[in-house]
């Protein structure tokens, strides 16, 4: 088996935690699709003062989820809603229904994604990577209103 090379801790820092933030955003969908929110998670960790610390962002439905993903390419979030589409596709037979063929098929992606995210708080900001944005994930075919919690916790 190979494995890479783990290089040493680097930038280490320790100290403890004096501040808290919480906030409640809201995220308008129009249906199926990727929502970019980073910049409002970017804003509420400028409104909280924490230059470092953790920001965690969680999602209070089951039929939408959040992920990290490449925020350069859109073909990336195309092809992300495609292998969505093959691991949990409408109109599979399933046995709860009764919110319409495609609330079932939203609880599987839900569960494939995840509904918590926690970034790390860096010098004042988001420590995400060049490419990386915070994305809501309707798994709906119609309009919603989602909630997201936002906490932060550093000094």
């Amino acid at each position: 088996m190979r494995q890479g090379r783990i290089d040493g801790i680097e930038d280490f820092s320790a100290g403890e935690v004096r501040r808290q933030a919480s906030a409640r955003l809201t995220i308008a969908t129009p249906g199926q699709g990727f929502t970019d929110f980073t910049e409002a998670v970017a804003a509420f960790l400028r409104q909280s003062g924490i230059r470092d610390g953790l920001v965690h962002v969680f999602c209070r439905h089951t039929s939408a989820s959040l992920t990290i993903q490449e925020n350069a390419d859109p073909d990336v979030q195309t092809d992300l809603l495609s292998a969505l589409d093959t691991l949990a596709p409408r109109g599979a037979g399933y046995v709860h229904g009764a919110e319409g063929p495609d609330d079932m098929p939203a609880h599987i992606r839900t569960l494939l994604s995840d509904s918590g995210l926690t970034i790390p708080v860096v010098a004042g900001r988001l420590g995400l990577g060049t490419w990386q944005g915070i994305y809501l994930i309707e798994h709906r075919d119609r309009p919603h209103r989602r909630d997201i919690v936002l906490s932060a916790v550093g000094a």
